[in-house]
């Protein structure tokens, strides 16, 4: 199995960044996870001679522009996403939402719109609408919907991943909370033991919740944490404290062997 960060904030040598976050995976099925703010993650693919073409699936975590503008380059595949990522949403006033409608998206894409977990193999899933449980995550939101609405990104989701060793959980943003995420892949899984926990995280400070998340994620012994994206410095340290985490970037590869 591996893990090829194509598009992410964090430059490298030979690959740029921009913000945003492009995944592709190789577990048994090819996933291509969310697709950047630009054509960018094509262009990184290309010098590390991935074949997008050869992803047997695509997978939109949520639909924020910096995860689905890159839908715009990409040929008529399966597309697999929640029902509601197409929904117009707003911050501040500015549309942050997908480059086009549900209307366009089913003609450009095999669309498989789904609030519930949707299996790509015995081992890798996706896990479709995550219920919020817990007592500190996702409570407050500053983006809105058309009609005004706050918009909590209920469409916000990830990837469980089976292996010998464990779960790995990917996330785009964890929008639902990251340790809402983790919970739920534990429980349709039935797997306990979590290997990994890797993607954007949506945490800013080394505040309350940030504090939570790794207590949390300490609690259940998860091996590797691997924050990137919308995980900002001050949270950064302080998973790279507890447990030793390095912010990932452009180009990097996660082998299993590795984690």
């Amino acid at each position: 199995m591996k893990i090829t960060i194509l598009s992410d904030n964090c430059a490298s040598r030979k690959y740029s960044a921009e913000w945003g976050l492009s995944i592709y995976i190789e577990a048994g099925t090819n996933i291509l996870l969310d697709f950047g703010a630009s054509d960018l993650f094509l262009k990184n693919a290309e010098k590390m001679d991935i074949n997008i073409m050869n992803a047997d699936y695509l997978v939109l975590s949520h639909g924020h522009w910096d995860h689905g503008n890159g839908l715009k380059y990409l040929p008529k595949k399966k597309l697999v996403c929640h029902p509601e990522a197409f929904i117009k949403r707003f911050r501040d006033g500015e549309h942050i939402g997908l480059p086009f409608d549900l209307k366009e998206g089913e003609k450009r894409f095999h669309l498989i719109l789904t609030k519930k977990p949707f299996s790509f193999d015995e081992n890798t899933i996706f896990l479709g609408e995550i219920p919020r449980l817990n007592d500190f995550e996702a409570k407050e939101t500053i983006f809105k919907k058309e009609d005004g609405n706050k918009d909590f990104v209920y469409d916000d989701s990830g990837l469980a991943i089976k292996t010998e060793k464990g779960l790995i959980v990917i996330s785009g943003c964890a929008h639902a909370g990251i340790c809402n995420m983790v919970d739920y892949a534990i429980k349709i899984t039935g797997i306990k033991e979590v290997l990994a926990v890797i993607g954007g995280f949506h945490l800013k400070d080394n505040d309350f919740v940030t504090k939570k998340t790794i207590e949390y994620l300490k609690s259940i012994n998860v091996k590797k944490v691997l924050p990137t994206h919308c995980t900002e410095f001050p949270a950064l340290v302080e998973f790279n404290k507890y447990f030793g985490s390095t912010q990932l970037h452009v180009g990097q590869v996660i082998n299993i062997k590795d984690l």
